[in-house]
């Protein structure tokens, strides 16, 4: 028989989300992205204050060695007078490829940078971007879902996305559709295809350039 998610356990306590923010090194934004997104599993009081098991905690820092990852960021620093540009992508490759097709971008641009979703989500919540780039078919974490709870949060409502996803329009409408402001490219989606889309972006802020090929 399955224990209820509130009863004590000395083995296997509750924690805030505070408490599993200090655990994970990681801000207490990111683990309220995490809960939202359904990467961290948690719960409510009656009194409506979430609650997160240890062992929840332990088994995410595990799989996605996310200490490690915590510990190797930097506190995001300011932005400078360059457009905000956050990648979020599924493999080191395809991350890499679209590092490369905006290099020529990087005087109107900060580009940041992930290869997988949970430090796209730690990234997200050490600063809200301008502009977001994400693959949705990451093995890690639900970017549908992803980009649902950041619709919902009016701290990430200026923030323009260009999904990458291999559904279809039909199969993305089952799934209830994606927000407002975002962009859906469908696999294979060439690099320059993203830079044409940040290149349009720029253009809407007041911060096209030009650019060699």
């Amino acid at each position: 028989m399955s224990r209820p998610h509130f009863a004590q356990d000395p083995l296997d306590p509750l924690l805030t989300t505070r408490e599993a923010a200090m655990r994970l090194g990681v801000s207490l934004r990111t683990v309220q992205l995490w809960v939202e997104a359904g990467t961290l599993p948690a719960g409510r009081t009656p009194g409506g204050h979430r609650r997160i098991r240890l062992s929840a905690v332990e088994a995410l820092a595990q799989r996605s060695g996310l200490r490690a990852a915590a510990q190797s960021q930097q506190p995001a620093p300011p932005s400078s007078s360059g457009v905000d540009v956050l990648l979020i992508a599924a493999t080191v490759d395809q991350l890499q490829l679209w590092n490369d097709a905006l290099q020529p971008l990087t005087a109107s641009v900060t580009l940041r940078g992930a290869n997988n979703g949970y430090t796209g989500l730690l990234q997200l919540g050490n600063r809200v971007p301008d502009l977001l780039v994400t693959d949705l078919a990451m093995p890690d974490i639900d970017g549908y879902a992803m980009l649902s709870t950041l619709s919902s949060i009016p701290e990430y409502g200026a923030m323009h996305t260009l999904a990458i996803t291999p559904l279809t329009p039909q199969a993305i409408a089952e799934r209830g559709g994606l927000p407002d402001r975002v962009r859906v490219l469908h696999h294979p989606a060439p690099a320059q295809a993203v830079r044409t889309w940040i290149e349009g972006e720029l253009a809407r802020l007041g911060r096209s350039q030009s650019v060699g090929a």
